[in-house]
């Protein structure tokens, strides 16, 4: 039974109870060392320098006076780095030319990596870095984006996003639909920022390349790092033992790439470690959106018709797609779907995966939009989820494994007093504050890879636990502990996990809500036997006994069903009239993910995603200079995000959704938090204001134009902003 953190009760065994991090003493202590941290003797250090211009060639790399400076070593740059390849199809497909850094003198984006200046020290490569004077022949540069705009295309469908998906005729659903919602929606420009930036050091040993990084999947990046130098695979080694966040952004990067060139011609360890700064553009972002969602219900609130178009970003040497209709496909049943993806080419760096990608700002829309369709309906928004609950995939016809998010809605309706709700807008007030709250639904895959794992029983009765497995600051190591030590009868103290080598084999990567869950899988079966064989031996460890296991074959026997997290969030928010600013009083979410290992670091990974998606809502916005075609305040002072003094009282509780069918019975629960709580931000800020805002974050500034636009009804009154 999965219990809430509250819980007096707990479950047998360790899986389900609250442990503290089994490396959290390290942590704190400054024990655990960082891949930035590390020594080596006869290292060196490198600085890339990045271009300046949106799009041009490079005319002149005018090194001769840097490498006259003191401590320098090399300027690498094209025409004299070592030839590297990106032909070829990689873990997660095509890679990004951008990894192929120095091979020509074609820059597509500000912040295209054109250099790479190597010194015997940090300060000394930095120093050189910036007085390297590069000369451009520059070009005609386009990066505005804005719904409708020319050159949108409709991709390809890939692995990972479905560009189009229909069912039924939703223009005649539309038109035979009593209420009708068409509205348009659009969120920024969204970065990354990982408490740890991205460092890399490389060095060859012995004819072998070892990699030290900060990364999530060690075996994605030597694979990748092996394609890249047309490297025997077996001679490439990373190493990844402790990371301060990921979120998607820690994969196969430019700064990586820098430092195996260095290494390879200086024939010494070189280190590359990213600026805050360098970051904005090298390591990823999350695509600004425009989506069009049009609802058609009938005159009980019962949807006939659901259609959701997204528009986003892509750079023109890579094509990324944010998924952000997605959600729609899962979440609420109709007579007729329609859900499409289109992407327009622009002269900027490709986005990539960021935590919830399409989900988060997908879930802002139609969360929104649904709660649009309730007041035109007369429906309580719980009441209108639920009236709209799908028995199969509304889109995919296939069973779900299990589906609880009523369960959510309800407890997280009783928790947070949602009967008490007056369903007015703009009718609650204290001084100048008015006061309104909202909910949001939520879903996010729960996807599985296949693992490799191997677990030793020890001559002195401890366990050993092997899997390249990536701790990102989630718990996962703490996780795997406490499940082996269940599948073995023993207490935690008794097993040791190690993780975070490539050379410990292939395992998924840390990723997709994935990790945890595929990970678990290959310890268990691997746990399960030697189990086994050590009640043969009346429960004597051998030394040395080891038993690997492969899960291949166990996930593709998986049968076909929607397997998917689920949650509901609530937040209350205070809005001043006079100034704009928008507060959160309270937040609370309520979450159906399986069976929940570490109820301590699970409530972590649920605040913490609620927390991002309250900074979604009012504060992160990326934005980017027309004429240079850079961003604009590239660092933590420019770009904001909430800070301790905007984070108010987060609940996060889950209701038990097992899976009969499932060996594991774990789903993800690093992104499902994300997932609805920027909508129920801005669903509370309607109920206080009667002012609905569709494009975020709801800066001040927007609040009170809004509420000027509502020609001064009463407490604002209704409108749109």
């Amino acid at each position: 039974m999965t219990t809430t953190p509250q819980a007096t009760t707990r479950p047998a065994g360790a899986v389900g109870t609250a442990h503290t991090r089994v490396e959290g003493r390290d942590k704190v202590t400054g024990a655990a060392r960082y891949a930035g941290e590390i020594p080596f003797d006869g290292l060196a250090h490198g600085w890339l320098v990045a271009s300046t211009v949106a799009r041009g060639r490079i005319r002149s790399v005018e090194a001769e006076p840097v490498l006259a400076m003191p401590g320098v070593l090399a300027v690498l740059r094209h025409g004299n780095a070592p030839r590297i390849t990106t032909d070829y199809e990689g873990v997660v497909g095509r890679p990004d030319p951008a990894l192929g850094i120095f091979q020509h003198d074609r820059v597509p984006y500000v912040g295209w990596p054109v250099a790479l200046v190597v010194a015997e020290t940090s300060e000394q490569a930095r120093e050189a870095a910036e007085a390297l004077v590069i000369q451009y022949d520059e070009e005609p540069h386009d990066v505005a984006f804005f719904a409708g705009r020319p050159g949108l295309y409709t991709p390809e469908d890939s692995r990972f996003v479905q560009a189009k998906a229909v069912k039924g005729d939703v223009d005649a659903e539309l038109a035979a639909s009593a209420f009708v919602v068409d509205a348009e929606y659009t969120t920024p420009e969204e970065y990354h920022s990982p408490l740890e930036p991205h460092a890399a050091t490389a060095h060859w040993d012995g004819g072998r390349l070892d990699v030290v990084d900060s990364n999530q999947s060690t075996v994605w990046v030597a694979d990748e790092l092996a394609k890249l130098f047309s490297l025997d695979p077996a001679s490439v080694r990373v190493r990844s033992e402790h990371i301060g966040g990921g979120f998607g952004s820690k994969g196969v990067r430019p700064h990586q790439v820098a430092a195996v060139l260095a290494a390879t011609v200086l024939h010494r360890p070189v280190r590359v470690v990213l600026t805050r700064r360098q970051m904005f553009s090298l390591v990823g972002y999350r695509s600004p959106t425009a989506q069009r969602v049009r609802l058609g219900a009938d005159p009980d609130g019962r949807l006939r018709a659901l259609d959701h178009q997204a528009q986003s970003v892509t750079s023109t040497v890579h094509e990324f797609v944010e998924g952000s209709a997605m959600p729609g496909r899962v979440l609420y049943d109709a007579a007729a779907h329609r859900t499409t993806h289109r992407l327009v080419r622009l002269d900027v760096p490709t986005p990539t995966w960021m935590r919830a990608p399409g989900e988060a700002p997908g879930s802002f829309a139609l969360e929104s939009a649904l709660d649009e369709l309730a007041e035109k309906c007369g429906l309580d928004p719980i009441a209108l989820r639920a009236r709209n609950e799908p028995e199969v995939g509304p889109v995919s016809g296939l069973p779900f494994s299990s589906r609880n998010v009523l369960a959510c809605l309800e407890e997280g309706a009783r928790r947070f007093g949602w009967a008490e709700r007056d369903p007015r807008p703009g009718v609650r007030r204290e001084g100048r504050w008015l006061l309104g709250t909202g909910t949001a639904a939520a879903t996010y895959g729960a996807g599985v890879g296949p693992s490799t794992g191997a677990v030793t029983a020890e001559a002195d009765g401890t366990f050993t636990v092997r899997i390249n497995a990536a701790d990102i600051g989630t718990g996962a190591r703490t996780a795997l502990t406490l499940i082996a030590a269940d599948a073995l009868a023993v207490a935690p103290e008794q097993v040791r996990v190690h993780i975070g080598d490539s050379d410990l084999g292939p395992a998924m990567f840390a990723g997709g809500s994935m990790g945890t869950r595929s990970w678990a899988w290959a310890v268990l079966q691997a746990a399960g036997e030697l189990r086994e064989r050590l009640a043969l031996s009346d429960g004597i460890p051998p030394e040395g006994i080891t038993v690997r296991s492969d899960t291949s074959a166990s996930v593709s026997a998986l049968a076909a069903k929607e397997r998917h997290s689920f949650g509901a969030q609530f937040a209350e928010v205070a809005v001043d009239v006079t100034t704009g600013e928008v507060r959160v009083r309270r937040m609370l979410g309520v979450f159906a993910a399986g069976r929940i290992v570490n109820p301590l670091t699970a409530r972590s990974q649920f605040v913490g995603g609620m927390i991002w998606g309250l900074s979604m809502a009012l504060h992160e916005e990326g934005y980017r200079d027309p004429a240079s075609g850079g961003q604009v305040g590239a660092d933590f002072a420019g770009y904001h995000f909430a800070a301790n003094a905007d984070v108010p009282d987060i609940e996060a509780h889950w209701v038990d959704d097992p899976d009969p069918d499932d060996p594991v019975g774990i789903k993800g629960i690093g992104e499902i938090g994300v997932v609805g709580s920027a909508a129920a931000v801005a669903n509370a800020v309607w109920h206080a204001t009667g002012v609905r805002h569709r494009h975020l974050p709801i800066r001040p500034d927007r609040v009170l134009s809004a509420g000027a636009a509502a020609e001064g009804e009463r407490e604002w009154g209704r409108g749109d902003a």
